[in-house]
């Protein structure tokens, strides 16, 4: 018997794949129900894979990505599209060639997965302890004193982020009582914090369609991006901000200029052009109020004192370097990102066990025998767009073949 520690999305990916070999399964989770996480993925739709070349899905894995080449050319991204409709999920690919379920249910994935791994024995509890005999991993004894013994194990307890789910860090304390490192763990995916106060003046206002550009210690920015973010209390969220969080590094104090494009369509001489039809058409209006057709309600009153122009003045006296000043702060609204926010706010972890300490071809630890390692729990990560679940996919299937080769052997042997 293989014992999975976790019921998430590589836990049970792990498990049902076992009972597809034929090799009995079971599954700890602490847990009331299993795949919590998975549930709430996606804004509950769940963007389970990346519909990319293999090429293009390791360029967006910014560590250890060369660790993955195995899984991912034993179960790729067209290969996790065919398993998930293989269990009557139907799915679409959208923008970015993410892939989503075509219910836009993460449920759906989620009943799915607990279909595919029913035939594992569901144990409810919380392992707190590897036993390692001779060698080798060969169960694990559960917090109320309950020892489960099998002849491999995979560990599948997923990261720090969304601890309410069930994450709560116990795969790295396992990890290091087999001897293994890990990496020093940090939030991914997850909003940031600003400094300045107009962000808490914004909170809950939304833009679409806009530019981002972020800037660390170089002129060229380390991350850029088209679309949508989200102003907060403590700073800013969205789509585009998670993403840009996973090529930030807080370490040391470092901080970053974020510069947003509010009219990404239109260069600065048609920006200007637009300002002076529509400061025409009201000569007499003030400042303040003669930007309504061309910024929300909210973002006036800030980009007006970003300018320094006299919110009084009448738009018939902005001069031409006022004007100048508007269009800068239109193509160029400024504010500086200070941290992330905290890693249980994070949609994924950033560290883990060490991928130098596994096997790629099998992700088994190369200091214990029978011991595996599978999903978030590892040193790997990937960039918003699928990419992180589609690892969660193929590192439990390679680790649940291994494992499964592993027992037969064992067998054999006995």
């Amino acid at each position: 018997m293989v014992l999975v520690i976790g019921g998430g999305a590589a836990g049970l990916m792990a498990a049902g794949r076992l009972c597809e070999l034929g090799v009995p399964a079971a599954v700890v989770e602490h847990k009331d129900r299993t795949a919590l996480k998975l549930g709430i993925t996606g804004k509950g739709r769940c963007n389970l894979t990346n519909d990319c070349a293999q090429d293009e899905f390791l360029s967006n894995i910014p560590r250890n990505p060369r660790f993955l080449y195995t899984a991912l050319s034993k179960f790729s991204p067209r290969d996790a599209m065919a398993f998930f409709e293989s269990l009557g999920v139907p799915l679409k690919t959208e923008r970015g060639k993410r892939v989503f379920p075509v219910s836009d249910r993460s449920l759906d994935v989620v009943a799915a997965l607990r279909r595919y791994s029913k035939g594992a024995e569901l144990i409810s509890g919380f392992a707190e302890e590897l036993i390692i005999e001779d060698g080798a991993a060969k169960g694990a004894i559960l917090s109320d004193g309950r020892k489960i013994y099998s002849d491999a194990v995979i560990v599948a307890t997923g990261g720090l982020s969304y601890p309410a789910t069930g994450s709560t860090g116990a795969g790295y304390a396992l990890a290091r009582q087999a001897g293994l490192s890990v990496t020093p763990l940090s939030p991914s995916l997850v909003p940031l914090n600003a400094a300045e106060d107009f962000c808490s003046e914004l909170m809950g206002l939304s833009l679409k369609n806009v530019a981002l550009r972020i800037y660390g210690d170089k002129k060229k920015p380390v991350f850029q991006d088209f679309g949508e973010m989200l102003f907060t209390h403590f700073g800013v969220s969205g789509p585009m901000i998670l993403s840009a969080s996973a090529y930030l590094d807080f370490s040391a104090g470092k901080t970053y200029k974020a510069k947003i494009d509010l009219k990404p369509a239109l260069d600065e001489g048609m920006l200007d052009a637009r300002i002076l039809r529509d400061f025409a058409e009201t000569p007499n209006r003030e400042f303040q109020n003669s930007l309504d057709r061309l910024l929300p309600n909210k973002l006036i009153p800030v980009v007006v004192k970003l300018t320094g122009i006299d919110p009084t003045t009448k738009v018939n006296s902005v001069t031409r370097e006022e004007r100048r000043k508007l269009v800068e702060t239109l193509k160029g609204f400024e504010f500086t990102v200070i941290s992330a926010r905290p890693i249980e706010e994070a949609v994924i972890t950033r560290g883990g066990v060490s991928a130098k300490e596994l096997d790629p071809r099998t992700m088994e630890a190369k200091k214990l025998s029978g011991l595996y390692f599978a999903g978030e729990v590892i040193d790997v990560d990937g960039y918003t767009g699928g990419f992180n679940l589609q690892i969660a996919w193929m590192t439990a299937r390679l680790a649940a073949d291994a494992a499964a080769d592993y027992t037969k052997t064992t067998y054999k042997d006995v």
